[in-house]
């Protein structure tokens, strides 16, 4: 699993039209909360082939730019969530156990 971090509200507006050219994930993750831990693990043990770009949000350090994500894509914030972005919009999204590997492979 290669994941790409996140880490300003800039690299945000790039893959918001990064997802104009190819379907994108964002992983967000709370580094102190083991649900989020395992949901991580399981994602990162069963994708056997990676088909788009995955971006890695420790909402920790980026609190501001989940509540970014989740107005611009009006989708509330939970934590551990998978958005799967196309066309500047959520085409999909889960959280916690709804998340499954297969959502990368899409």
């Amino acid at each position: 699993m290669n994941w790409l971090p996140l880490t300003s509200l800039e690299g945000l507006d790039n893959l918001v039209q990064q997802s104009f050219i190819e379907q994108i994930a964002i992983f967000k993750h709370s580094t102190r909360c083991s649900i989020s831990r395992m949901i991580k693990d399981r994602v990162e043990r069963g994708v056997p082939l990676q088909h788009m770009p995955a971006y890695y949000l420790d909402l920790l350090e980026h609190r501001d730019i989940s509540n970014s994500i989740a107005s611009r894509v009006n989708v509330q914030h939970e934590s551990p969530q998978l958005l799967i972005l196309r066309n500047g919009v959520c085409t999909s999204h889960a959280s916690h156990n709804a998340i499954q590997p297969e959502m990368l492979g899409i």
